[in-house]
């Protein structure tokens, strides 16, 4: 069964990030299954820090997007909306070229939080970030939501 409110639409979420952080530095969401969404980002100038890696501070970037993305397409968005907590990230491997993908998955999706994992692996499948990202539900009006999407 999906988690999500509505059907997803990769080229809705996509053309929601055409003037933002995501847009400038390439992440593009791809995938979109019953429970998880799948974006994937460049590593070249704009991701890589000055020793030729992939810089952490954009591996976080693309597992808020894709947590934020996911959170906000699991409720009635003329209901509510939903804003970043807490992000935290290990990183585990390097990368300095190529893609690399992120997928995103619910580990809490209760009324007032969201909380996901976020697993970034190379185009060889390596793990190169994990992620935990909590969000915020919060009504139109500014307050936490108390109400089930």
């Amino acid at each position: 069964m999906a988690i999500w409110h509505a059907p997803v639409s990769l080229d809705d979420v996509n053309a929601s990030t055409a003037d933002g952080a995501a847009s400038y530095v390439g992440i593009e969401f791809i995938e979109a299954g019953d429970n998880y969404l799948v974006a994937r980002m460049p590593v070249d100038h704009r991701t890589r820090q000055k020793h030729g890696i992939l810089n952490g501070g954009a591996s976080c970037l693309l597992a808020e997007s894709l947590g934020s993305h996911a959170s906000s397409l699991c409720v009635d968005p003329d209901k509510h909306y939903c804003v970043g907590l807490d992000i935290n990230a290990n990183h585990i491997r390097s990368v300095s070229e190529g893609w690399v993908y992120g997928t995103t998955r619910p580990i809490h999706l209760g009324r007032s939080t969201h909380v996901w994992e976020i697993l970034i692996r190379d185009q060889q499948e390596r793990l190169v970030c994990i992620s935990r990202l909590t969000m915020m539900i919060k009504d139109h009006d500014g307050t936490e939501t108390n109400q089930a999407s």
